[in-house]
């Protein structure tokens, strides 16, 4: 009988599954999603080719648990930095913030490179979980345009446009070259909303543009972002 890794079997399935998708990251960073294969996963991951079936049926039903995974934590903690801010301009600028900041430690569903080669029930499932994201600046947007503060608009066409904006947005890692992409990026996007020009530009509040922090933070960071799809 294989060693049970940690104090219990949910533990056990819970480390070996972390493995799984740090390996599928990995991999997927060095060769691409259509190059792997299962038993390379295994391999990398220190797990017998037999454990991976106990876990996920084939290689994309392992690609789908990761994204869950990866936008679970996400949207949590995206949720959490907006919790505490009633104001929807100011939860609009937050959400773009820590959109970006987030990118930097988070593994995010795939890009345009894997829905060229998933399966459509596949790319359907990976779709319901980049929602979960999309809801949250739905919510924003629906309260804004309530309140007034917002121009009425369409939010099938307002959300994947912003989120497409912010997913193809290419932001310094470091230095006050970062900091002006924020700031551009965030006034960008509140103008396109049709927030004004003095607001849209007006400084971010306070801790609206802090790193935020991973819900794993014990975990080591991501290494290599995959861009959530329109």
């Amino acid at each position: 009988m294989p060693k049970i890794i940690g104090g219990s079997l949910h533990e056990h399935r819970e480390q070996t599954r972390q493995k799984l998708f740090a390996a599928l990251s990995t991999l997927m960073t060095e060769q691409g999603f259509d190059a792997i294969t299962l038993a390379e996963i295994a391999q990398s991951a220190g797990v017998g080719r037999t454990a991976v079936y106990n876990h996920f049926p084939d290689k994309e039903a392992l690609l789908v648990g990761f994204i869950t995974h990866e936008t679970e934590q996400y949207a949590a903690t995206l949720q959490r930095s907006l919790d505490d801010l009633d104001d929807p301009v100011e939860r609009l600028r937050t959400y773009v913030s820590q959109q970006i900041q987030l990118k930097r430690v988070y593994h995010l569903a795939p890009g345009p490179e894997l829905r060229s080669v998933l399966s459509r029930q596949t790319q359907a499932r990976v779709r319901e979980h980049v929602v979960v994201v999309e809801r949250i600046l739905r919510d924003i947007l629906t309260d804004g345009i309530a309140s007034g503060v917002f121009p009425d608009q369409s939010l099938e066409t307002t959300v994947p446009l912003v989120n497409a904006c912010l997913s193809g947005r290419g932001v310094p890692d470091d230095g006050p070259e970062r900091e002006r992409a924020i700031e551009q990026t965030v006034a960008f996007v509140m103008r396109a909303v049709g927030v004004p020009d003095e607001i849209a530009t007006a400084l971010p509040a306070a801790g609206a543009g802090t790193e935020p922090e991973r819900a794993d933070a014990h975990d080591e960071p991501a290494e290599a972002p995959v861009a959530v799809p329109a």
